[in-house]
């Protein structure tokens, strides 16, 4: 039916466009279907452009299209706060207390996140705000904004007495999608344009920072350096020896 309505008033468009006078007929005619147009708007479902096309039509109504992992409640790294623990046994020292925050779809280079993500790693949850302050770079806000986030969840939602009591002991990003665009260049060719997309992730623990986060890089006692240095002595290899 609507390709109907549509087909007689391009004719009739034609027909007055061809020739030199367009009757009152044309007129009346054209305005008929133009009612008719709007009464099929007006009753159908899908939403109709007010002008006059002859495409598909178009269904707006995305309420039923999901877009995984986005509409999900709970996301995979939110689910390790709802991990149940079994009771302690006597004399066992008390689990600290934790929560895990993140934040999705941030429109930032992964590798520039990734520098941010490493520069807190193992702070007290106030020095890693602090220095979060004064970074130059752009993913620092949406790293600062998380940190806040993680900490008033783990204050209202996971009992945790005091909010300057917690340190970051995970902060790493994921890359996103990456959407690709086109850019124009001379003499008609393009260029490929990609604008990723990353996710950070922090998980926020009660307690005292650790002395030295990277077990690496702890500065080692005498009795280990001399057992290093006895393991150096016993794997030298003699070369060409039997």
């Amino acid at each position: 039916m609507l390709n109907y309505i549509a087909r007689v008033a391009s004719s009739t468009l034609l027909n007055c466009s061809r020739s030199s006078a367009c009757t009152w007929s044309h007129l009346n005619n054209f305005s008929g279907i133009s009612k008719q147009l709007q009464d099929l708007q007006s009753l159908s479902s899908p939403v109709l452009l007010t002008r006059l096309h002859v495409s598909a039509q178009l269904n707006v109504n995305n309420d039923g299209l999901k877009y995984p992992p986005y509409d999900e409640e709970v996301s995979a790294f939110h689910r390790h706060n709802l991990k149940k623990y079994p009771p302690q046994q006597p004399g066992e020292p008390p689990r600290p207390a934790f929560v895990c925050h993140e934040k999705r779809n941030i429109k930032y280079y992964p590798k520039k996140m990734e520098v941010v993500a490493r520069f807190i790693r193992g702070m007290s949850i106030e020095d890693a705000i602090n220095q979060l302050k004064f970074c130059p770079m752009k993913g620092a806000v949406d790293v600062l904004e998380t940190l806040l986030e993680a900490q008033k969840m783990a204050v209202e939602e996971h009992n945790v007495e005091f909010a300057s009591n917690l340190w970051v002991s995970e902060s790493f990003c994921l890359k996103d999608s990456v959407i690709k665009t086109i850019r124009r260049h001379s003499k008609m060719r393009i260029g490929v344009v990609k604008h990723r997309y990353v996710h950070y992730c922090c998980t926020l623990e009660e307690g005292k920072p650790p002395e030295h986060y990277y077990h690496y890089r702890r500065p080692l006692q005498p009795q280990e350096q001399l057992e290093e240095w006895l393991q150096e002595k016993r794997d030298r290899v003699i070369p060409y020896g039997l």
